[in-house]
């Protein structure tokens, strides 16, 4: 009798879904997608839309923005979302969450709403990526933070996106 653990495994596709506000997007961000896209198959950059938050960028503008931070990864894709993000990965077909970890504190919560996925959709698997030492500190909240009381963010943002900062506070002034 053959043993069933010496069977081939079917190769599946690994489709990954980074959700996230982005508003704007880090370096910390491209770090993990980078990252990510280098793991998956596919990655979807997912931004969830969410009409509760003061969005600094409009749904449309941060989507231009990770299409042209990530042109050279061919496997990225950029979408949106609302609603329960298990539902929208089962949507896309994706078999991993996958999310950046900062901090302990980030890991706590990310912890729970993974369970919380998990209990939802068991198929679904989180992956968590621990931020670059370099980008550990960076979060949008900060960057819009620092944008608001007049600061240079070019540190923080890829190029392109520090552009479209500025010009964003220039016309909302």
């Amino acid at each position: 009798m053959r043993d069933p653990l010496a069977a081939p495994v079917p190769k599946r596709r690994l489709i990954a879904v980074y959700p996230g506000s982005f508003d704007p997007l880090t370096n910390g961000h491209m770090d993990v997608i980078a990252r990510g896209s280098r793991l998956a198959d596919q990655l979807i950059v997912a931004i969830l839309s969410n009409t509760q938050k003061q969005a600094l960028f409009t749904l449309d503008e941060r989507i231009a923005m990770i299409r042209d931070a990530t042109a050279a990864l061919p496997n990225v894709q950029v979408d949106s979302f609302t609603g329960l993000l298990v539902d929208y990965a089962a949507q896309r077909g994706a078999n991993v969450v996958l999310r950046g970890i900062r901090a302990i504190s980030d890991y706590e919560s990310e912890l729970q709403m993974a369970l919380m996925n998990r209990k939802m959709r068991p198929e679904t698997e989180t992956i968590f990526l621990m931020a670059a030492e370099e980008y550990s500190f960076i979060s949008s909240r900060m960057v819009k933070e620092i944008i608001t009381l007049g600061g240079d963010v070019a540190a923080f943002v890829p190029s392109a996106i520090a552009e479209r900062v500025r010009a964003k506070v220039r016309e909302t002034k």
